[in-house]
């Protein structure tokens, strides 16, 4: 399970907009993981990452309802949750650290069923199956989620035109 920490902070990360209670997501949903980990079948076409990113949806969603309306917001910082250093030329970076955050800011608006999706599938590489088993829903309403995800993106994205 350890090797999907990173996976499983990434989507509570961006389900609860939030990095104190996306630790504290994850670290519930794993040890409920642990506590229940004789339960999980693994037959074919079930994989313990999509198990286990299910355990952190729910523990975000259930969290989240206890919470109640106040939740504290916490912008993403890109920067400081990435591991990679950029070697890129000084003008190259902030270009690509302003379209990050950007994407991260669009992301942050999409309504909770279009977020999951989207970073399941483009953030975390999801197939559809997978992202299907996470969310539990058939993989056509995951595709069409998808779909309204990236639209809804594309518009936020857009510049704003003042013709």
């Amino acid at each position: 399970m350890l090797p999907l920490m990173g996976e499983a902070y990434t989507l509570a990360r961006y389900l609860t907009r939030n990095d104190h209670d996306a630790e504290d997501v994850v670290q519930d949903a794993f040890l409920r993981a642990f506590t229940y980990r004789s339960t999980f079948r693994g037959g074919e076409g079930t994989s313990a990452k999509a198990w286990l990113l299910t355990i952190v949806r729910n523990t975000a969603f259930s969290r989240g309802r206890s919470a109640g309306a106040k939740v504290e917001v916490t912008e993403f910082d890109e920067i400081q949750h990435s591991d990679a250093a950029s070697a890129e030329h000084p003008e190259a970076e902030l270009l690509a650290t302003t379209t990050r955050e950007a994407v991260s800011a669009a992301i942050d608006q999409l309504p909770p069923e279009f977020r999951e999706v989207i970073v399941l599938r483009e953030v975390e590489g999801f197939s559809y199956k997978e992202i299907s088993e996470v969310v539990g829903v058939p993989a056509g309403t995951v595709m069409s989620r998808l779909s309204r995800a990236r639209d809804r993106l594309q518009r936020l994205l857009q510049p704003v035109r003042g013709d």
